[in-house]
């Protein structure tokens, strides 16, 4: 089993298959619009523009798991994400991503790498490698621009 197995709604409807993303790194970031670490947001965006012609596909996931900080519907969501932030990577309707009730995919990427990479706040990542294995966790206090993600992303993208 791979990260490729599994789908999410999308944010405006549709179905986001992660196999779509076959042979591309993604970046599956755990979002909230209520958060002090929602500037993120900037990041994310700022590595979607760098490195999205080499392949890299950034997926927010937004999430109301911690804090209640993602409370509103998903057209809410995306027009304070495009205006706010100038978000224009694919985002997934709001998911559960801890708990019983976990998402599968983050049911799935926490068994991959243990409980304690698992998301513990929002704007946690995981990164995919292009055969949709998990090539990376890092935690919310990571920020998108921080060396240690980038090279882990640029290690992922095709030479």
């Amino acid at each position: 089993m791979s990260a490729h197995d599994f789908e999410f709604a999308g944010i405006d409807g549709g179905t986001i298959k992660l196999s779509q993303f076959a042979g591309k790194p993604v970046l599956v970031v755990n979002t909230a619009s209520e958060c002090g670490f929602t500037p993120q947001y900037r990041g994310l965006q700022a590595l979607w523009e760098r490195y999205r012609e080499r392949g890299l596909v950034v997926l927010g996931v937004p999430s109301n798991d911690f804090g209640a900080q993602e409370p509103g519907n998903e057209a809410e969501i995306r027009t304070f994400c495009s205006t706010r932030f100038g978000i224009t990577f694919p985002m997934t309707a709001k998911s559960a991503v801890t708990g019983k009730n976990a998402h599968p995919f983050y049911q799935w990427a926490a068994a991959q790498s243990g409980a304690k990479t698992a998301p513990q706040w929002n704007f946690h990542k995981y990164l995919l490698d292009a055969q949709g294995g998990l090539a990376g966790a890092f935690a919310t206090s990571l920020a998108p621009e921080a060396k240690t993600l980038v090279e882990a992303i640029e290690s992922q993208l095709p030479k």
